[in-house]
């Protein structure tokens, strides 16, 4: 056997568990999983008893370039991806602008990360969704071809004008179209009711708990169900924070329907009661809720009721954040999170005597199925992809403004003691960042859907 690099750990978690192995790596891929060191002329790694495990898979990322790249972009978000041990992100089709919803706008996005001599300038690899809006069914057929992993659609204002929410009607014109493509619609559940609670105190939390009930999430997931029962449309319902709707979609599921659903890391981290009044870092869509109501989305999770987790890393300057005012009816909804996917949830797993091979599953190998992907990443495997991490799942270490990548260190994770430390991230076979430190970038590729 010919191969580059050999990469020897007493703990390689493959999908049949934990082995003993060395990991061969020629052009990119995963050679072969061999039991012993064969003979030969290549670079050996020798990791010791640090857990190696495939790069994390994140499909639930606002990137946020071309337009508002003061927001995050491409090559902050990737350099915190690699950091923290990610080596795919989806970029969700918005809040860049213009918006991804048609063709040209996808071009747009491409043309921002490619750079005049066709190199990328990102240090991961990164695929896209594409959006669907009032209007813009007859972009959907284009934006498959052109490339995009799927669509995204909101049933509630996304928080930016430009991408708007569809309606019941809207996603009958365009269901019925993904379906036919065979291309999964990824949908932010909340259905506004008329009667929506107001409070007096703008920086309360659990006024703003209140006015995004639990009910907009249930009753949009029924919605939602319904129609992929009648289309037959691939359905994935993204960032679940209710524990109410587990019943609905473990029934849909049952019943054969083809549905999917993610949670995010902060509703599995935090609970309200972490939360005090003004404390704006802690804003999203939907809210993060009570513990009782965390401790069932983790059974949720365990049980695969849910599939698995995605960051919806959304960040936003400081200023948008409300940070002064403390007004989280103003605020913007979003927590940057991409940097610390892997410990914030190992640290919580820890908890409930959960183990590396589930963190594996939820991160790694589940989130490749909903983005066409499960071919070629998130296993350590003959013939997948040679994206590989090294971390070290006993080290600690506490969430501080100078070791955060992102373009904003603005996060309700600065000051947690999380556990699990990335110490090594390859992509494609090349080590990409090692002991805090960024040794190759721009290894990132742009991954088409065709």
């Amino acid at each position: 056997m010919m191969f580059d690099t050999a990469i020897k750990s007493n703990r390689v978690l493959t999908p049949s568990g934990f082995k003993k192995v060395v990991v061969l790596i020629r052009d990119g891929k995963i050679l072969e999983v061999v039991p012993e060191l064969p003979q030969g002329d290549f670079e050996l790694i020798d990791t010791g008893n640090l857990v190696l495990m495939p790069a994390l898979v994140d499909p639930h990322v606002h990137i946020n370039e071309p337009g508002r790249t003061e927001w995050e972009g491409f090559d902050t978000a990737t350099r915190a991806a690699i950091a923290g041990g990610i080596g795919t992100l989806i970029d969700m089709p918005l809040n860049s602008s213009p918006v991804t919803t048609t063709v040209d706008a996808l071009k747009k996005k491409i043309d921002a990360i490619v750079s005049m001599d066709a190199k990328t300038k990102i240090h991961c690899d990164c695929g896209f969704w594409g959006g669907v809006v009032p209007g813009n069914v007859n972009e959907i057929e284009g934006l498959a071809i052109a490339g995009v992993r799927g669509f995204k659609a909101f049933l509630t204002h996304s928080g930016i004008d430009d991408f708007p929410n569809v309606t019941e009607s809207d996603l009958r014109y365009a269901m019925p179209v993904i379906a036919s493509l065979g291309l999964p619609i990824l949908v932010h559940c909340e259905l506004e009711s008329p009667n929506r609670i107001a409070t007096n105190n703008p920086g309360s939390y659990p006024g703003y708990m209140m006015s995004r009930p639990n009910r907009w999430e249930h009753d949009a997931i029924a919605l939602m169900i319904k129609l992929s029962r009648e289309f037959k449309c691939r359905t994935h319902i993204v960032h679940v924070s209710s524990a109410g709707s587990l019943e609905l979609i473990k029934s849909a599921k049952e019943s054969g329907i083809p549905l999917t659903a993610e949670t995010a890391q902060h509703y599995l981290y935090f609970d309200a009661d972490m939360i005090s009044d003004s404390q704006t870092q802690f804003k999203c869509a939907p809210p993060i809720r009570d513990a009782e109501n965390r401790e069932d989305l983790w059974k949720g999770l365990e049980d695969g009721v849910l599939d698995f987790v995605a960051t919806d890393h959304s960040p936003a300057p400081p200023a948008l954040k409300e940070t002064k005012s403390g007004d989280f009816q103003k605020a913007w909804g979003g927590i940057s999170s991409l940097q610390f996917a892997l410990p914030a949830l190992w640290t919580e797993a820890c908890k409930r005597n959960l183990s590396e091979e589930n963190i594996c599953t939820w991160l790694c190998s589940q989130p490749t199925t909903i983005c066409g992907l499960s071919d070629r990443k998130g296993r350590i495997q003959k013939g997948f992809d040679a994206d590989i991490i090294a971390w070290d799942p006993d080290k600690k270490f506490v969430v501080s403004s100078d070791i955060i990548h992102h373009r904003h260190k603005l996060t309700p994770y600065l000051g947690q003691e999380l556990y699990g430390v990335v110490v090594q991230t390859w992509l494609h076979g090349k080590k990409v960042y090692a002991d805090g430190k960024f040794l190759n970038l721009n290894e990132g590729r742009i991954i088409l859907n065709n």
